[in-house]
């Protein structure tokens, strides 16, 4: 889409904030000097069977980056499709999910548009609101300020698994995956892997923008190193710098390094390296299942920040009334690119 940039120059429209000149999360356009409107949209087909828990992580994963932006979500529309003879109880099912988790943000399902579709898919179109001065975007992180990661890490890594082990699978494939000894999925791994995709990143955004955050993405299908670079290259444009992350305080999901030795991987986990790979450097006493953890795709993951040192404590205080769970898993400091460690 950015290749539509040139059409579009900011000079022209000087009150789109944010648009198609950077990788950002969301569109953001000024209504006045208090008032700016973000604009997202995302949607996939199902990663988990229960069609109601689906549609409610969809619909967190798409109100994500209005979160990641900073602000709160007002209204959304629904995005969906189905194919011919699917039974309007499990549509109204994938529907209600999604909605749930709307009335939990504190916005409305407003409308949205259904297709016919080989294939199930289900999302939204998210309109959000933020004060002009308390945008997020993926640069602006200085030398000093520390890293924070709002959600564990694995979600594409067991999803993965459950779709490869799950009831469906092949009874071909499942004789010969137990033939080579690759285990099955933990059912409270499955649980614990939904319970952190349906927690929406709105109780982090709000302890961010008490604390001035201003640099921050979420985590999704490029990985934590994959959206880490985009957010340390845009910095690093600004003002120099790069981020390090420490690998073993990345919380991780349990199970992990059991379904990554079974091969239970997304085509992130190749993709991601391949092409953000050139801006990360992993130090050689990472271990290799941890590598892979920092490159996998999540799907409705926690927000990273860049929190200005200074402002870490209040930081930390907000998180906790607002019962968010959050790790320091790095710091910015002079350079360019990620540092693993």
């Amino acid at each position: 889409m950015r290749q539509l940039a040139g059409f579009f120059p900011a000079t022209e429209y000087p009150d789109v904030l944010v648009g198609l000149g950077e990788p950002d999360d969301a569109a953001i356009v000024r209504l006045d000097e208090t008032r700016a409107l973000i604009n997202t949209t995302d949607f996939f087909t199902p990663i988990v069977d229960d069609p109601w828990t689906y549609g409610a992580i969809a619909a967190a994963n798409a109100m994500s980056d209005v979160y990641a932006m900073g602000g709160e979500v007002l209204f959304v529309l629904n995005i969906a499709g189905f194919p011919e003879g699917i039974a309007p109880a499990t549509i109204a099912q994938v529907f209600t999910g999604g909605a749930v988790k709307v009335r939990e943000a504190g916005a409305a399902v407003a409308g949205g548009h259904t297709v016919t579709n080989p294939e199930p898919f289900y999302g939204l179109a998210v309109t959000g609101l933020i004060h002009p001065d308390q945008v997020m975007r993926k640069g602006g992180a200085q030398a000093g300020d520390q890293l924070y990661l709002t959600k564990p890490l694995g979600t594409g890594i067991i999803t993965t698994a459950a779709k490869l082990t799950g009831p469906g699978e092949n009874p071909v494939h499942r004789l010969a995956r137990k033939a080579q000894g690759k285990p099955d999925l933990d059912a409270r791994d499955l649980d614990a892997a939904i319970v952190s995709m349906l927690r929406l990143n709105r109780a982090a955004a709000q302890a961010a923008r008490v604390a001035g955050v201003r640099c921050a993405t979420d985590i999704t299908g490029f990985g934590l190193l994959g959206h880490g670079s985009e957010m340390a290259i845009a910095s690093g444009r600004e003002s120099g710098v790069g981020f390090v992350i420490e690998a073993a305080a990345a919380p991780v999901l349990p199970g992990l390094e059991r379904y990554i030795a079974a091969g239970y991987l997304t085509r992130g986990a190749v993709r991601n390296p391949a092409h953000f790979g050139e801006h990360v450097h992993i130090d050689d006493q990472v271990p290799p299942h941890l590598r892979t953890i920092l490159w996998e795709s999540e799907t409705s993951g926690g927000l990273l920040l860049a929190v200005p040192k200074d402002a870490v404590t209040t930081f930390e205080r907000q998180c906790a009334e607002h019962k968010q769970s959050v790790w320091r898993v790095g710091e910015v400091v002079r350079g360019e690119g990620i540092q693993v460690v």
